[in-house]
């Protein structure tokens, strides 16, 4: 979600530190989209081409019917078009090349690039009928054009997304090119010219393939939708109204970062973004109620990083997670919303757990919005989030409808908001109609631009996907299965990590992509291989939970790096204490693992719902106060295991079922066993405070 400068709200008295949220701000821009900013006339260029863009994508959504597969490569054409003219090839001046560095002027160069991009791309459309005919026997022209767009595909993808993803790729094509000559173990038959090209351009199984069908087909309208939400000012407001409910709360700036960045992570489908638009308003807030700025930061890029793990959006990765698994995208949002409610409900806690220890207080009531105007000034923003959660709930039409329905019911909003307010205010019209116009528009393009990554991710991250598909993914499954001696344990910690080390270099979409291509089909056989099956949903979950983890994980990270800006904090500091409050992200994913009652897999009373839902928070708060050695007061030694084992026995109650030979089915007992050591726990440390134990950490 594009970001736009803001001023704190109302009654904060709150100095911005305008240096670190432009640093910030810088940030966001980089991995959404906004590179080149010419002057003169082509400075309408790109906008122009990401509106088309836009409007392209909500014709298709609604009245134009075309082929998929053109509209894949239509999609592509723009993607590939708008990286080249907005991205310059070099960062900096170097061995003379200032020209393409350039931030200020689009060079002919790269002019010359996105005409020839964007026909490569569109060449499947040019010459359908012809292609159809000659699948699997491309002619001359075909290789030319299919090895054009390969190439100015890795370079638009490093542009765009860095040198990871292109690097990965060249190493996954050299390896079909170059199997037949590696060393027995890990050989490979290889592939010829003529199959690589046709499969990877001439195909649905490679760049044209799942990924960019889900970028072109849903993606592009959820985050079109939130780009939008976030330029009428969505984004201010729910922030503002976390403040005003639970600013005056113990610490409590931090229980509102929480979440305000809950409710704009739903839809902005970006950690960084996440970050910047809450993290300007909270982190200076919660350094004014004691916060150390470190803590502050981490908070916020914690409670930023969980947001694509919310329904009902949850990032551009779980669209594609209903498409691998088959499933109803409704499936997967009612999959992850026992693990989500329970991660943001145990970062809450923590909050609160902090706040405790260092004795913080809440903002003073003159501090704070006033709730009920704050709510009805900005209420008119959640009708066209109602309209998505009705559309996709109750209706349960399809995700690309509901954000169809959704994003033209905030055209509407956009467009008579300032006239509404310009009206009651008794302010002149005209000014008022012209800033909802330009408020769409500006809606329009940065849905665009913030595109760009998405669209290039999963295009990129298509020739891996082919590459497997064409036999190599065998090879891997069995070279990983042994690099784990067949244990499910061993082989989970090796896609976690494999996760995090992807994500220092890969947004999200592309991490999941590559590492679930990879992952996923060697975590269901090793499962099935140690006795018990891993349902496709919860292993693939497991690898989307894990990449988007690696946004906050050291050294690179970005997320910390733009909250830390803002807070003046260390920046590897801050992305270390922030991947400490997330460890609790990653204990869910090896839960659910094992546990799929906690993906309400096959569960459909409501009371068991609830009570899963309230068991799995109940013992994500138990860790959580095992990690920050904290309850009512500071934690014993001793009571660490105690509190571990609540935490156990609260995500998976048939552990104990299990060790005093019961069946599965009660394991309700297992839920009594862990509450009951819960209140054991925490009546011994009530005792302890009766007794005068301290209940603030003294700092320095």
């Amino acid at each position: 979600m594009h970001t736009h400068k803001e001023t704190m709200p109302p009654g904060c008295g709150l100095e911005q530190n305008d240096e670190g949220i432009e640093i910030a701000k810088k940030i966001v821009e980089e991995e959404e989209g906004v590179g080149r900013q010419p002057a003169g006339f082509s400075r309408f260029i790109i906008p122009t081409l990401a509106v088309a863009w836009s409007l392209f994508q909500l014709s298709i959504a609604s009245f134009w019917i075309l082929d998929s597969t053109l509209v894949r490569a239509i999609h592509l054409g723009f993607a590939l078009s708008i990286i080249f003219l907005n991205y310059p090839m070099l960062k900096k001046n170097r061995f003379g090349l200032g020209f393409l560095a350039t931030k200020t002027r689009i060079p002919v160069f790269d002019y010359c690039l996105a005409v020839v991009a964007g026909i490569s791309a569109l060449y499947i459309v040019i010459d359908h009928s012809g292609m159809v005919e000659r699948v699997g026997m491309p002619i001359l022209r075909d290789l030319i054009m299919g090895v054009l767009l390969l190439g100015l595909l890795l370079e638009g993808a490093r542009r765009v997304l860095g040198p990871a993803m292109p690097i990965i790729a060249l190493f996954f094509i050299l390896y079909a090119f170059l199997g037949p000559y590696m060393p027995d173990f890990i050989a490979f038959k290889g592939v010829s010219l003529n199959r690589f090209v046709g499969q990877m351009t001439m195909s649905t199984e490679g760049i044209y393939g799942v990924p960019l069908n889900v970028s072109a087909t849903i993606v592009f309208l959820f985050v079109l939708f939130g780009a939008m939400l976030d330029k009428a000012g969505g984004g201010k407001y729910f922030i503002t109204l976390a403040l005003s409910l639970l600013g005056g709360y113990k610490g409590g700036p931090a229980k509102a970062a929480v979440l305000g960045s809950c409710m704009t992570g739903m839809v902005s489908g970006s950690s960084v973004a996440n970050v910047v638009t809450c993290g300007t308003f909270t982190i200076p807030m919660m350094k004014k109620v004691g916060y150390p700025a470190t803590k502050a930061a981490a908070i916020e890029v914690a409670s930023g990083v969980n947001g694509q793990i919310m329904p009902p959006v949850m990032g551009a990765a779980a669209f594609i997670i209903a498409e691998y698994v088959n499933v109803p995208y409704s499936e997967v949002c009612k999959a992850a919303v026992v693990p989500a409610v329970a991660i943001y409900v145990a970062l809450f806690y923590i909050t609160h757990l902090e706040a405790c220890k260092l004795g913080l207080k809440g903002m003073s009531k003159a501090e704070l919005p006033n709730f009920f105007k704050t709510l009805v000034g900005g209420f008119h923003f959640m009708i066209p989030l109602g309209v998505l959660l009705y559309e996709l709930i109750v209706a349960r039409h399809s995700p690309d409808v509901a954000a169809f329905k959704a994003i033209m019911t905030m055209i509407v909003l956009m467009l008579v908001q300032h006239p509404v307010r310009a009206y009651l205010q008794k302010e002149p019209l005209a000014p008022a109609v012209k800033q909802g116009i330009v408020d769409v528009f500006s809606g329009l393009a940065a849905g665009g631009r913030n595109m760009l990554t998405v669209a290039a991710a999963c295009a990129a991250a298509g020739i891996i996907v082919g590459i497997v598909a064409m036999g190599l993914g065998q090879l891997i499954t069995s070279i990983v299965a042994t690099l784990s001696f067949g244990n499910i344990y061993l082989l989970l910690i090796i896609a976690a990590l494999c996760s995090l080390m992807l994500g220092m270099g890969l947004p999200t979409t592309a991490n999941y992509i590559v590492v679930a291509s990879l992952m996923v089909p060697v975590i269901t056989e090793v499962g099935q291989m140690n006795g018990f099956v891993v349902p496709l949903i919860a292993a693939h979950l497991y690898c989307f939970y894990f990449g988007i983890l690696a946004d906050d994980t050291p050294p690179v990270c970005l997320a910390a790096y733009a909250a830390a800006a803002i807070a003046k904090a260390p920046a590897v500091a801050t992305g270390i204490q922030g991947f400490l409050y997330d460890i609790r992200t990653a204990v869910l994913p090896l839960m659910f693992i094992f546990n799929s009652d906690l993906l309400l897999l096959n569960i459909h009373s409501w009371p068991q719902i609830i009570l899963i839902l309230v068991m799995t928070c109940l013992g994500a708060c138990a860790f959580s106060i095992a990690v920050q050695g904290w309850f009512i007061i500071r934690n014993k030694l001793y009571e660490l295991p105690l509190f571990l084992a609540t935490a156990l026995v609260l995500f998976r109650p048939e552990l104990l079922t299990r060790l005093i030979g019961i069946p599965d089915e009660m394991r309700h007992l297992g839920y009594a066993f862990g509450v009951g050591l819960f209140l054991v726990l925490y009546g011994l440390q009530r005792l302890r405070r009766a007794n005068g134990e301290n209940t603030v950490m003294v700092t320095a």
